[in-house]
């Protein structure tokens, strides 16, 4: 099995790497972050890519695809907070223009082009299957205390995108699955000013939700793809 991580040195995607890496069905394991770091040598990759940069997302598709078909990608890349500047809103009155452009860059544009470049890398004979990190506040139907706007509103645009490429996709690759997934709150350093008050058997390590997440997309069929689903495997409303 040949996979890719996007966003391989942040919390989650390191952990999926790791995860990815120990089993023995997988042959090669693109670790694709800002710098290019993380493991290399043997059945890992590392490729740099800015999800600014289209450029740099096409030459990074380009050398994943120069050796065949994938069966795996996760684009576990995302912004919550950035100091000085990004902030979740606690209120309209907070919203400012560059700062929700800058997050819609990070959280849906960025993974959008991955999507362009990448979907098309999708192996065709087999249930290929592409996973975007979401988060639940970006649904729609499950918004019940507002706030938050920008990362909700650029979740919530992603995770429309996610069908979009499900529709697309189905003509050409039927076989191909491409979901959004929710990790649930993960200790990592971008839930970190935000879990305070997470009980401790809702606050996950990036290892355990890495198996969750991972358990998930190795139960997921055709018929799935286009859906959202939270670590437990449970579908979430739009």
């Amino acid at each position: 099995m040949r996979c890719a991580v996007f966003g391989s040195t942040g919390g989650i995607g390191a952990a999926l790497v790791d995860r990815l890496l120990s089993r023995s069905d997988v042959s090669r394991v693109y670790c694709v972050s800002r710098r290019g770091e993380g493991l290399a040598g043997g059945r890992a990759a590392p490729l740099a890519f800015d999800l600014r940069d289209e450029a740099s997302i096409e030459r990074a598709a380009l050398e994943m695809g120069q050796e065949g078909a994938l069966d795996l990608v996760i684009v576990a890349t995302g912004i919550l907070t950035r100091d000085p500047g990004i902030a979740p809103e606690k209120t309209w009155r907070a919203i400012d223009p560059a700062a929700m452009a800058d997050v819609f860059a990070l959280n849906t544009i960025g993974p959008a082009l991955v999507g362009k470049h990448v979907l098309p890398l999708l192996a065709k004979d087999r249930a290929a299957r592409m996973a975007f990190l979401s988060a639940r506040v970006g649904s729609i139907g499950d918004n019940g205390l507002g706030g938050w706007h920008s990362y909700r509103a650029s979740k919530a645009a992603l995770n429309m995108l996610v069908r979009n490429f499900a529709i697309e996709l189905r003509r050409s690759n039927p076989r191909a699955i491409v979901a959004a997934l929710h990790p649930g709150t993960v200790a990592t350093a971008l839930s970190q000013p935000f879990s305070g008050n997470v009980p401790n058997e809702k606050l996950f390590d990036a290892d355990y939700a890495a198996g969750c997440l991972l358990d998930v997309l190795s139960g997921l069929s055709p018929q799935d793809s286009g859906e959202f689903f939270a670590w437990d495997g449970r579908t979430i409303a739009w």
